[in-house]
Formats: C-alpha cells, structure tokens, sequence
C-alpha cells in the first residue's frame, strides 16, 4: 500500500504489522447463504453455512512470504491463505478460498482498510466479468479494535457470504518496541554508571 498505510487507523496498521502466530477473539454475526446455489458455493469455498453470532476466534500465522487466516465462526471454521501478487497482479493481493483464488486491490478510504475484487478464478477457470461477485470487504479500526464486514453476492445466485464484527488487536507490537527501547536505555545506564565506579 506503500504511504497509505500510514493513514490506516492504529488499529488496522497494528494488526497488518504482526508476524508469526496470533489468536485473536471478538464478537461475529454470520447471515446465513440466501438460495441453494448459494449455499453450494459457500460450502465449495469453507463458508458458514447457516446464520449465527457469538465469538470469533481468529488465528493468524503470518510469514514474509504469506499468511494462514483461519476464522473460527460460532458454527464453522473457514481458512485462507493471502500471498502478495506477482507478475500481471503485483501489488494486489491473491486470497485462497476452498476452491476459489480472489485477487484484490487494497485501497484506504478515511483510515479505513477497503479490498477491492479485481479477478475471480474459480476451479482454477476465471469468472467473467459479468459473472463476478459483487464483494464488500472493509476493515474498520476503532479504538482498539478491528471492526470487519464482508459480504459476497454473485449475480442470479444471490448473498454467498455475510459476517461482520470485530476482533480485539494485541498490543504486543507496540509493547515490543517499548521493551526494546527500554531495555537499550537501562543497558546504556547501567554501562554508564558501572563506568563512573571508583
């Protein structure tokens, strides 16, 4: 995203700076796939099948070359894996979904996080683009938390995919850093001061 993330809200930037593995938990309500077909292309893709709401447990375990992103929803569990796009989509971000691969621009709106769909591979065959679904996928931060709503609705199939909520994001980044730099200060005091001994 270049200069724009700095403009994400603290909470946003916090949370896509982590490394390695976390466990995050908060509150989701999951609208249930509105047709049949609907709900097939929900199960192809590891989405929740049936409405509910209750606490998110959201694992992250993320790696310079890609991150695992596994929503523990009330009544399912759905993992992705998210890799930064190359050659044709560099600078996008490519998602793999259950039997989709979702690749989208990342845009910030007024401290918000906004992924736009820009291609649809689906089995491996790429989806028109009449075809496409329409995707809202936001990140909001508030405070100290991730607020997120995605939804996903294909054209003559109707709404694949709702959930929103939030996700409570560690302080341990930021913690981290203060450690560190408290750490160099003692070290250099003491130095200090075991110098200054007669």
């Amino acid at each position: 995203m270049g200069p724009a993330f700095q403009r994400l809200a603290p909470a946003l930037a916090r949370f896509h700076s982590l490394s390695g593995p976390h466990r995050l938990q908060g509150r989701v309500r999951v609208d249930a796939p509105t047709t049949w077909s609907a709900r097939v292309l929900a199960l192809a893709l590891g989405a929740p099948q049936r409405a509910s709401q209750g606490v998110i447990t959201f694992e992250l375990d993320a790696h310079p070359a890609a991150e695992r992103w596994t929503r523990r929803f009330p009544t399912q569990t759905m993992q992705s894996t998210l890799r930064e796009g190359a050659g044709q989509v560099a600078g996008q971000v490519v998602e793999h979904l259950g039997a989709a691969r979702l690749t989208f621009a990342l845009h910030e709106a007024e401290g918000r996080l906004v992924m736009q769909l820009q291609q649809l591979h689906f089995c491996g065959i790429a989806c028109p683009a009449w075809l496409r679904p329409q995707v809202v996928a936001e990140e909001t931060g508030i405070g100290e938390a991730l607020h997120f709503k995605v939804q996903a609705t294909v054209p003559w199939v109707g709404r694949v995919v709702s959930y929103q909520g939030h996700l409570a994001v560690p302080l341990e980044a930021q913690d981290a850093a203060t450690a560190t730099a408290t750490a160099t200060a003692t070290a250099t005091a003491t130095a200090t001061a075991g110098g200054a001994q007669p």
